[in-house]
């Protein structure tokens, strides 16, 4: 199993620790187009193996892609990080030619590549990998879902006075502050609805806080944040390399799915070796399929200024 990161800033070269520190795949490869950065975060990994017990092998390369040939999995976190004050939605003139030719460079060395899409606004950037790469669509993957739901998970935990492992709960929707949609209704501890134990109160700073949660951690740091990113993508880059076949929430290409079509969308879908296995439509209730729409016109607004 052979994975590329592509940007070897904060959230890329955590992807690549934490893939590494798992010890599930051969090799990473970390590409930056800043001289020896990637090879130099890949020497700071590596000297890290014998001390954190793995085995994974990790370089670096400034832009040749050609060392990323027969990659499984590619990783795109490359673009301009959110900076305090800048809504996800306002990157896409920057980052959508920087996606689409790191994309193009992706697969023309590795043809039968998964990309896991990290760069925003990340629905947006998803779709257009959709629509310049060729690669068919259980092949691409939004990241967010998984980030925003570890988010709500911590939030829950929170105002449950509750130990993480206790909660589960799930976010949809879109990867932005206004069109995430934390699944409330679905939310539980230990099985038991999270509404039985919060106050509607509690309940809505729980789903604000979960919302701004991108946006709060940019106010505190001055830039993007990179740990809980890059334990996301392991987890996915993980549920594909071993076939692990998890439910986890992701933005991918939707066919009718939940009322929508051509638009990428955080929905729960079952990921393994193949990437995308299946997609899981749940039950909404009315007030969260009016939000969803919201969500979804929103995204398509945003998708209607790429330039292919």
């Amino acid at each position: 199993m052979k994975v590329t990161v592509v940007g070897a800033g904060a959230v890329g070269a955590s992807c690549a620790e934490y893939i590494a520190m798992k010890n599930f795949c051969s090799e990473v490869v970390l590409v930056d187009i800043k001289e020896g950065f990637a090879e130099g975060k890949a020497m700071d990994l590596m000297q890290t193996a014998s001390l954190n017990g793995f085995d994974t092998k990790i370089t670096g390369t400034t832009g040749d892609y050609s060392k990323t040939a027969g990659s499984d999995v590619a990783v795109i976190t490359s673009g301009i990080p959110r900076k305090p004050g800048m809504t996800r939605e306002e990157l896409i003139g920057i980052n959508a030619g920087i996606v689409k030719d790191v994309t193009a460079n992706l697969v023309k060395h590795s043809p039968n590549v998964t990309i896991i899409v990290v760069s925003n606004p990340m629905d947006t950037m998803a779709y257009l990998v959709h629509k310049t790469s060729g690669l068919p669509k259980h092949k691409i993957i939004g990241m967010g879902g998984a980030l925003d739901s570890a988010r709500f998970k911590y939030r829950l935990a929170e105002a449950l006075e509750a130990p993480i492992s206790d909660v589960d709960g799930m976010v949809i929707a879109a990867h932005s502050d206004t069109g995430m949609l934390p699944l409330l209704s679905k939310a539980t501890r230990n099985g038991v609805p999270v509404t039985s134990f919060l106050t509607e109160e509690q309940q809505a700073y729980v789903v604000e806080e979960t919302k701004v949660g991108g946006a709060t951690l940019t106010k505190l740091l001055g830039t993007s944040a990179w740990y809980a990113p890059g334990a996301a993508v392991s987890v996915m880059v993980q549920a594909i390399a071993c076939d692990q076949k998890k439910m986890i929430p992701c933005s991918l290409m939707l066919d009718g799915e939940y009322g929508q079509s051509d638009i990428c969308l955080g929905v729960p879908a079952i990921i393994g070796k193949n990437g995308v296995e299946k997609i899981v439509e749940i039950e909404l209730t009315e007030a969260e399929k009016e939000k969803f729409a919201t969500a979804a016109a929103a995204v398509r607004e945003v998708n209607g200024d790429l330039k292919f």
